[in-house]
């Protein structure tokens, strides 16, 4: 017989980590598997986390880098606009270390890990794998899969994906510039954005995401910036826009396996970590009344939609509508957003996790309504 697990995790980046240390805190048996064969490498992460997101981590400060207070967005033609809340709004942090202090504090909880070990198959309430040991099989009641925006359980189950994946490198290396604020270049790739975040010590990560051309443009934008010594290159996906259907099979998808990256920033690790405090909530609940229907485990869906949901589903629609921005458009709209008024909302209002409320309040406005008045027609006032 196959050992027994309670709930086997795919995946130990931050969402897997936390719904395995949720999970092995509340009693249960549980497997964590990581096809690397070091946590936290190799990093495929901006590393900006909101404070909110950072608490949601539940970890020391030893991964803290820097601290950001706002930002520094400049269009094509060089106008600027300038957000700058003089209080900390973010953290650069080691994504590395961040992911190695959550897999830790999961395994002081009782959950054993499998490092070099890939999901190859899944069978019934079995889970087949292949690594260092060999092809190995492990029983669960709940597979929680955060085996990543390539997730290999979901295409094992032919489940529907996220319906788009941007491509993003990045580089570390040195560069002058405001230590306090991050820089935000829409033009450097027309579906999303270029940015330089500045790590500490007169170092900046520079990177773009979008969905062709990527290299090209990198190359491009690192030019443009003047980013010396370059290193530590990194490549990754991003998944936006969450799969239709997050559960069944006894099976929960997390993270970017289910395509929860913020569509405005990119970001995974809030809502990631989100996603596995729902899904532990409801794996930990099945457990205790030996149910495991795909009804019992809609609650799921039924708990992230409440969350995160509105914001995810707006976040799409602000990023449909980038689409269809000129360099232009971005131009002018930029200068109309350096109107002190405005600045002054989206400094008390903006929140990098949750845009929906200053996305209202901005829309409202009369000088910025002529650029939101397509995502009105569309239907967008429903969310907002």
């Amino acid at each position: 017989m196959p050992p027994a697990y309670d709930i086997v995790v795919a995946g130990a980046g931050p969402a897997g980590a936390a719904a395995a240390r949720a999970c092995a805190e509340s009693g249960l048996s549980v497997l964590c598997i990581e096809e690397q064969g070091s946590i936290g490498y190799p990093v495929q992460c901006a590393g900006l986390l909101s404070l909110a997101a950072f608490d949601e981590c539940a970890v020391s400060r030893r991964s803290i880098q820097n601290t950001v207070t706002g930002a520094r967005v400049v269009s094509g033609a060089g106008h600027t606009l300038v957000i700058d809340a003089k209080i900390p709004k973010a953290l650069v942090i080691n994504r590395s270390m961040l992911d190695r202090e959550m897999a830790e504090a999961a395994a002081d909880a009782g959950t054993d890990f499998r490092l070099k070990t890939a999901v190859c198959g899944v069978v019934d309430n079995h889970v087949v794998t292949r690594g260092i040991n060999g092809h190995e099989e492990f029983s669960f009641k709940i597979l929680i899969a955060a085996d990543g925006p390539r997730s290999t359980i979901a295409r094992i189950y032919r489940m529907e994906r996220a319906p788009v994946f941007l491509a993003g490198i990045q580089a570390e290396g040195k560069r002058d510039g405001d230590p306090r604020l991050v820089e935000l270049y829409p033009d450097a790739s027309p579906e999303f954005f270029g940015w330089v975040i500045p790590s500490g010590n007169g170092r900046v990560r520079v990177g773009l995401c979008g969905t062709e051309l990527v290299p090209e443009r990198f190359s491009a934008f690192v030019r443009r910036i003047g980013l010396r010594s370059d290193l530590h290159l990194v490549t990754g996906t991003i998944p936006l826009g969450v799969m239709p259907r997050t559960y069944g099979r006894h099976t929960l998808f997390i993270g970017d396996a289910a395509g929860f990256a913020k569509p405005t920033s990119g970001g995974g690790v809030y809502t990631g970590v989100r996603s596995a405090c729902h899904a532990a909530t409801v794996a930990i609940a099945c457990c205790e009344h030996d149910t495991f229907s795909d009804m019992a485990l809609a609650a799921y869906e039924w708990r992230w939609q409440a969350d995160i949901g509105r914001e995810l589903a707006l976040g799409y629609r602000l990023f449909l509508m980038r689409q269809h921005l000129s360099a232009e458009t971005i131009d002018q709209m930029i200068l109309t957003m350096s109107d002190p008024g405005i600045i002054d909302e989206i400094v008390k209002y903006g929140d990098m996790d949750r845009p929906g409320k200053v996305a209202g309040i901005l829309m409202k406005n009369p000088s910025l309504f002529r650029f939101f008045s397509p995502l009105l027609l569309s239907g967008i006032r429903s969310f907002l």
